[in-house]
């Protein structure tokens, strides 16, 4: 395959190649003179200001935006100040930097996004030179202004402006510059005359390159790699020193023997390479210098640009784009004449095999024999990987799958990614599209962030397809595809909302990962709200509806729509912001028109604000509610006055709801307070606040037991819960005297059991025993029983003819002490079993 070699040439150790991209589209009348130029890295568009000095505003220069084939994305007439320098940003973002300092960001079909400035000193001191570049934090932007002095952002996404340092003696612009990456900081090395310095934050330190020829004056121009690992240097005597960018090894030096200051210079090293090497463009000639003091020259006919790239230069003129890269290892083993590597030998066994030739056989033994046909199958996989021509491509591919069947054991993963990436790299190639991008690039860039460079060029279509062909998981693929084109359909404004929100809805359906209020959001940004409306009815989820129809201002609709939903945090939220957005009337009205956010408010207002529950009752006349929020306010009031205040509050609210019940024992509690302040008064008990249950257990144990009988009787304090209250106080107070003498008053109401179980409860048998001859005939046997009478429980059972109380005291008899007993109960309870 010679034609392949055909665009080679030898430099050094290794062969760079020429190879053409695109015949551009567009129709430049005067190519790329006079005019601003940026070229995004990775393929990305290409921005064009012609004649960017004109300041008459009849005639204003135009800016065009074109893909990397030439194809035309926007146009539009520069209506503000005069650029000073055009730059892409890592996403694609067009960035217009201002004599005055004012930097403009389009996207790339020319719609304005924002615009910041780069410092009152900018401002002031207007700006000579700028630089966009790339580093790990984002885009960011160097200038030297009218003073010489640099200003530095290194993320234009976090705007922090650093002025560094000034470089002693400087009395004009550097005659070169450019920014560094360095120990995570971004630097300025300039270079005035023969004299380089580095800026960083702080100091202004002057740099030496190593070995650099002696016959040089000054440096001219400079260069710095992609990855910011390497430098160059050209200077006055023709002279090109590369190196590693902290200037500590000298890679080369070669003589060009062109002394004049090259229009450009970029560095055109492949990831991995041995050879540094640079491309240096003059105005009719470009210059290849590597390691060796050879060099490749070819000619130019028309003003070019030069754009670096990972792993080469792409070069732009007015007709054509090309990329220029040092040929890849394994196409140079596969290709390179008289080559004998595996791969080179195996294409060779594939073509022979194809005309049926029994040459094949012999290529295959040659590999096979020194166990070689593993590494000829990836070198082919690898090689394919690294043209740009799809016959080729397929060549290779063709020539590994023939090798492949003569391995038992070769992973066919590396072979099908390979077929993958080249399909969609042939798609994204495609002059329509326009992304020349090569494999190393694709594979450095990521599926993902190609699939955000189609969606941001607005290739849907294209973009879908390869996340199903890849097998992109939908949520990263598909769905955040299908999302972009529907927030783009929203900004469509000649067409009806019912239109957009039918087709979105149509090509959405329930597609997994989408948000509807994302694309609603979007909508109402556009300043279209009923839009927004119609796309969150297709929205499922309540959460992520209401919070943007709160900022639309449709509280009623969110407040359905979170009632809707059950879900009692969303209706909290939504009332809460009703209630700081609306006058309290409105906003008592609106919760009256819905029970469930009123009752929730309600529920919140208990634990957190009492008096607007208070004016809630009141505007809805609610009597019963309000009385019982008096009653719940009167026991936080410490005063005795201001508590019976509030009861008084109750019981007239509770007449009027025709609540009696209510309201009669509101005034018992008022009345019993006010016994209560009487009796501290008097006998300086603490009792105010206590329950009339609770009242008389404590006069009752302080014996005070004519208090407590007056207030049993004024309070109707039923008889049992009166005898069982005064029982258990004077069983505490071990008061036995009084305990008969009340026990004597009148027949007890509780019966006389309970007598006995208190004072056995409190240790006391002897005074137990006085009771149990007044215990009913039911309860004998339990009493006697108690105070551990077993003779008198046998007595009892036995006259009752009960077998279950005969057993139950046979239980407790011991089989030797009580023998007499226990037989005596076993007769009665035999006796007992006939009857």
């Amino acid at each position: 395959m010679a034609f392949v070699t055909a665009n080679w040439n030898p430099l050094g150790e290794a062969f760079y190649r020429k190879t053409e991209l695109y015949e551009m589209g567009w129709n430049l009348k005067d190519g790329l003179r006079d005019c601003l130029f940026a070229a995004a890295p990775y393929g990305g568009p290409i921005a064009l200001l012609k004649e960017p000095l004109r300041r008459s505003p009849s005639a204003r220069p135009l800016m065009e935006i074109y893909s990397s084939s030439g194809v035309s994305m926007a146009s539009f007439l520069w209506k503000s100040g005069v650029v000073k320098q055009l730059g892409w940003t890592v996403s694609d973002d067009l960035l217009c930097i201002q004599e005055d300092g004012t930097v403009l960001v389009y996207d790339m079909f020319g719609n304005f996004k924002k615009h910041f400035s780069m410092g009152s000193e900018v401002v002031q001191n207007q700006v000579l030179e700028a630089k966009v570049f790339h580093s790990p934090y984002g885009t960011g932007i160097a200038i030297v202004t009218g003073t010489f002095r640099f200003t530095l952002a290194t993320n234009i996404d976090d705007l922090k402006l650093r002025r560094l340092p000034e470089v002693p003696g400087l009395q004009g612009l550097p005659s070169c510059w450019a920014v560094l990456t360095q120990d995570r900081q971004s630097k300025v090395l300039l270079a005035s005359g023969a004299d380089l310095f580095i800026l960083d934050n702080t100091v202004c330190t002057a740099v030496a390159p190593p070995g650099l020829s002696p016959q040089a004056t000054s440096i001219v121009h400079m260069a710095v790699s992609f990855s910011y690992k390497y430098l160059a240097l050209f200077t006055d005597s023709g002279h090109v020193w590369m190196g590693t960018s902290n200037l500590r090894d000298k890679l080369s030096e070669v003589e060009t023997k062109i002394r004049a200051p090259p229009k450009q210079m970029a560095w055109c090293r492949r990831p991995k390479s041995q050879q540094p090497s640079v491309v240096i463009m003059w105005d009719q000639q470009l210059l290849v210098a590597g390691q060796c003091k050879e060099s490749i020259q070819y000619p130019l006919d028309d003003d070019s640009v030069l754009v670096p790239e990972l792993d080469g230069v792409r070069i732009i003129s007015g007709t054509h784009h090309e990329m220029l890269q040092e040929v890849p290892g394994a196409c140079e083993e596969i290709f390179k004449i008289a080559s004998m590597e595996p791969g080179a030998l195996l294409l060779e066994a594939h073509k022979e095999y194809e005309k049926e030739s029994q040459k094949a056989d012999e290529y295959l033994r040659e590999i096979k024999e020194q166990s070689l046909l593993g590494k000829a199958v990836r070198q082919c996989i690898e090689a394919a990987g690294h043209e740009y021509d799809p016959d080729t491509q397929k060549t290779l591919l063709r020539a590994a799958s023939f090798g492949k069947c003569f391995l038992s054991n070769f992973p066919p993963d590396q072979f099908v990614s390979m077929c993958r990436d080249l399909r969609v790299l042939n798609a994204v190639r495609d002059y329509t599209v326009g992304i020349p991008l090569t494999h190393t690039q694709f594979k450095q860039m990521t599926v993902q962030v190609l699939i955000d460079r189609l969606v941001y060029r607005k290739l849907y279509p294209l973009a879908i397809e390869i996340c199903r062909y890849l097998k992109t998981p939908e949520y990263q693929g598909v769905s955040r595809v299908l999302k972009h084109w529907a927030c783009c359909k929203v900004q469509q404004k000649e067409e009806a909302d019912d239109v957009i929100a039918r087709a979105i809805c149509v090509k959405l359906g329930e597609t997994a990962g989408i948000s509807y209020s994302e694309i609603a959001t979007k909508a109402y940004e556009c300043g279209r709200t009923e839009l927004a409306i119609k796309l969150l009815e297709f929205e499922p989820r309540s959460g992520e509806q209401v919070p943007l129809l709160l900022k639309m201002k449709r509280s009623q609709l969110a407040l359905s729509k979170a009632i809707e939903s059950g879900d009692t945090d969303l209706v909290y939220t939504v009332v809460s912001y009703l209630k700081n957005e609306m006058n309290r009337g409105d906003f008592f009205m609106t919760l009256r028109n819905q029970p469930v956010a009123l009752s929730l408010y309600r529920q919140f207002c208990k634990h957190q604000e009492q008096d607007t529950l208070k004016d809630l009752f009141n505007q809805d006349d609610d009597h019963q509610e309000l009385g019982n929020f008096y009653v719940r306010a009167s026991y936080k009031e410490r005063r005795l006055e201001a508590r019976i205040g509030l009861l008084q509050s109750a019981v007239d609210e509770y007449y009027k709801a025709k609540n009696e019940f209510s309201a009669k024992v509101t005034e018992e509690e008022m009345r019993l307070l006010r016994v209560q302040r009487k009796l501290e008064e008097e006998k300086g008990e603490h009792l105010v606040g206590f329950s009339l249950h609770d009242t008389l257990s404590s006069l009752l144990a302080v014996g005070l037991h004519k208090q407590a009988e007056q207030l049993y009787k004024d309070f109707r304090v039923p008889d049992k819960r009166y005898w069982w209250l005064k029982l258990t106080a004077l069983a505490e107070k071990e008061d036995w005297e009084e305990l008969e003498k009340f026990g004597k008053s009148k027949k007890s109401p509780i019966g006389y059991l309970p007598f006995v179980e208190v004072c056995v409860k409190h240790h006391n048998k002897y005074e137990a025993r006085k009771y149990v001859s007044k215990v009913t005939p039911e309860q004998k046997v339990k009493a006697h029983l108690a105070v551990g009478d077993l003779e008198g429980a046998a007595d009892a059972a036995i006259e009752r003819r009960s077998e279950a109380e005969i057993s139950t005291v046979l239980s407790r008899c011991s089989p030797t002490t009580d023998r007499a007993l226990v037989e005596r109960l076993n007769r009665a309870r035999a006796t007992a079993a006939k009857k």
